[in-house]
């Protein structure tokens, strides 16, 4: 499905593991925080990642050695510099708003404790795909902030999609057993896109997003004149983490190889 929900009282809830949207099994939502406003996390169940959408925001986090600092700033997702704070339960984390900001924050249950890690746009993964195959009908940019290979201890996924205006993403059509859910930015505001989920479409716009099912093919495709962004995020299943998996429509399988 996807949906545009409205913000209240500075939050937009897009899934809740109990509530709205509980087969994504995560708690995922958009904060917009005012400049000086201060929000403190301390999770007994919940491992928590916070990405910086807009902004600039103080991280504060509990370290085994010590408090640690650490300054986030973002005039808005198209500008490629993600900061975002990954941290397990029982850490306490404070963040300050330095100016007006905007947040998402992913959460779901896991009872592994580990050292919190900052990701910045130096040590995030960037790589291009699609500029070369399709006569470029497939070209995006993706970061990975974390998955399977570099926080195994984690059960969940994050990351960002450039997708270039015109072009594709998340194809050929394709799908995996985890949930994903896909939150969608507009570097104009009334850029669109179009979300292909099983044999549904949906208009993708600004501040919309999609909770993709396990099992369901989904891709994506940006009005020209537009780019889309937008963060990905998956939840491991207990025995069969996300590793990358695609298991593609079988009539379009063969686009994988296609020049």
């Amino acid at each position: 499905m996807l949906d545009t929900p409205k913000f209240e009282n500075g939050k937009k809830i897009l899934c809740q593991m109990h509530g709205k949207n509980a087969e994504m099994l995560m708690d995922i939502y958009v904060r917009r925080c005012r400049k000086g406003e201060r929000i403190e996390f301390l999770e007994s169940a919940n491992e928590t990642a916070i990405l910086l959408l807009r902004g600039e925001v103080r991280f504060e986090w509990d370290d085994a050695a010590a408090a640690r600092i650490a300054t986030g700033k973002r005039a808005s997702p198209f500008e490629r510099k993600p900061f975002c704070l990954h941290f397990s339960r029982n850490t306490k984390v404070g963040i300050e708003a330095l100016a007006d900001s905007e947040i998402i924050v992913q959460q779901t249950d896991n009872e592994k404790e580990f050292p919190a890690v900052f990701y910045t746009p130096e040590n995030c993964l960037y790589q291009e795909f699609g500029k070369g195959q399709w006569n470029g009908a497939g070209h995006r940019i993706v970061s990975t902030m974390f998955d399977l290979s570099n926080a195994p201890y984690s059960n969940m996924v994050m990351g960002e999609v450039f997708n270039q205006p015109g072009k594709w993403s998340s194809y050929p059509p394709h799908h995996h057993p985890q949930p994903e859910l896909y939150y969608y930015q507009f570097d104009r505001p009334e850029g669109f896109g179009a979300c292909f989920i099983g044999d549904d479409v949906f208009k993708s716009t600004d501040g919309s997003y999609a909770a993709i099912l396990p099992g369901k093919a989904h891709q994506q495709v940006a009005a020209p004149g537009f780019t889309m962004y937008y963060v990905w995020m998956i939840r491991h299943l207990d025995g069969d983490p996300w590793d990358k998996t695609r298991i593609y429509i079988p009539e379009y399988e063969w686009l994988v190889n296609a020049p």
